[in-house]
């Protein structure tokens, strides 16, 4: 397979998490709930934390929210939960940062949005607080375009630019310009008033797939900072989904983006982790990154009339999900390996031998029996009602046996231990 090559990026240390100069892609997320509300965003973070995101965005709005900042950095420390946490400020940031020192401290990025920091005034500079809070506290901003709240000084001043050109370019192109260069020129800004470049992370966000792709590659062709990459409303359900990945993978192809996030609207009642999931397989299916065993399982045909193939790729699935934060701590690879749960003898016996561990189960007026292979060789197979408990059972001792140790003495070991007990 030819290596997607990434473009070269400036490095930044977010917390204990680095992203862009070659790093590894980073997911991250964002909570939905009250940050005045310690206890529900300490339990989220710590859900969002638990399925693989490696920062947390938290909304950072009144004076209450940025006084619980600090409770909640000591209560998930207290889980042994260490994930970043990065503020996202609009209107008052500036204020906010001020005057709750230890949210400033706590938070290990802010999030800045050229378009709502607010106007320089005789008595304030919105902007220039926020980072010089920054500097003083030694963190890094993400200068954060979004085309819905973008600065309309900055849109009429190209626009009437645009209009004395000999060949105007259309209102869509101009105002993608406008994003480019309000992110842009606020980075400048930013090094100016005394921030490193390398504590700089921009994004440019738009909801229209073809429109954020058009924004990145340009973006990228004019600067070095890490980038992060994402729709600004993905949508709900399938469209989410379907939007970010096609908008996402395109850029990663091309090897632009340094840290997504997958702002999906959850369904009702809905987990937040799916935005988590959804970032990871994105990255995991293109071979950028692995994050937990993935379960290769076939569709179904008129071979397949019974759904038992269906149910047990199902329960495989969330049984890898669910033993992954244990097993991350316990062992080294064991995101790498691949599962495959087949429907008949069609494709069923090549795609298992393919897989580390496959099953092929029988189809329709085929023989009661689903031969098991272990890394390409038959080895048992299973009949019977409990089938489904016997090949997890195989999975499990698959895992002990195949993948190293890690050392008692590996701090990932000592985190993940840390968050089992908190979660009995």
């Amino acid at each position: 397979m030819e290596i997607i090559k990434r473009r070269p990026s400036q490095r930044v240390i977010v917390g204990n998490v680095m992203l862009g100069g070659g790093a590894p892609i980073v997911v991250q997320s964002m909570t939905n709930t009250d940050t005045a509300d310690a206890a529900s965003t300490v339990k989220q973070v710590f859900e969002l934390a638990q399925a693989g995101s490696e920062l947390v965005r938290i909304t950072v709005n009144t004076p209450e929210a940025a006084a619980q900042v600090g409770t909640i950095r000591r209560q998930l420390d207290a889980l042994g939960c260490d994930v970043p946490l990065v503020g996202d400020f609009h209107y008052n940031g500036h204020r906010l940062l001020r005057d709750y020192p230890d949210c400033a401290r706590a938070l290990a990025k802010y999030r800045i949005n050229p378009g709502n920091v607010g106007r320089s005034r005789e008595t304030e500079d919105p902007f220039t607080m926020m980072i010089e809070t920054a500097i003083q506290f030694d963190k890094p901003v993400r200068i954060g375009v979004n085309w819905g709240s973008l600065d309309q000084n900055l849109v009429v001043r190209m626009m009437d630019e645009n209009s004395r050109l000999p060949q105007p370019l259309d209102a869509a192109h101009v105002t993608r310009n406008a994003l480019i260069a309000s992110a842009l020129e606020s980075a400048q800004r930013a090094e100016k008033l005394g921030m490193a470049k390398n504590h700089i992370v921009l994004s440019c966000k738009v909801s229209d797939v073809q429109d954020l792709i058009a924004v990145y590659r340009s973006l990228s062709a004019q600067c070095d900072y890490a980038l992060h990459l994402g729709l600004t409303e993905a949508g709900m359900g399938s469209k989410g989904v379907v939007a970010s990945t096609a908008a996402l993978s395109v850029l990663l192809q091309e090897g632009i983006g340094d840290t997504i996030r997958i702002s999906l609207t959850p369904e009702p009642n809905g987990t937040r982790t799916q935005e988590v999931i959804v970032g990871q397989e994105i990255l995991q299916t293109m071979g950028l990154r692995a994050f937990s065993p993935m379960v290769t399982a076939c569709p179904g045909c008129g071979r397949t009339t019974s759904v038992f193939f269906q149910e047990l790729a199902l329960s495989i699935q969330n049984h890898l999900r669910s033993q992954m934060p244990l097993w991350r701590a316990q062992y080294d690879g064991v995101e790498n390996m691949t599962v495959a749960v087949m429907g008949c003898v069609v494709n069923g016996p090549g795609e298992s031998k393919l897989a580390n561990i496959g099953i092929s189960l029988p189809g329709t007026g085929e023989s009661p029996a689903a031969p098991v292979y272990i890394d390409g060789e038959k080895a048992v197979t299973l009949r019977g009602d409990n089938i489904a408990t016997e090949f997890t059972a195989i999975v499990d001792d698959y895992v002990a046996k195949k993948y190293p140790a890690r050392t008692a003495s590996s701090p990932k070991l000592s985190r993940q231990i840390s968050i089992q007990v908190a979660n009995q």
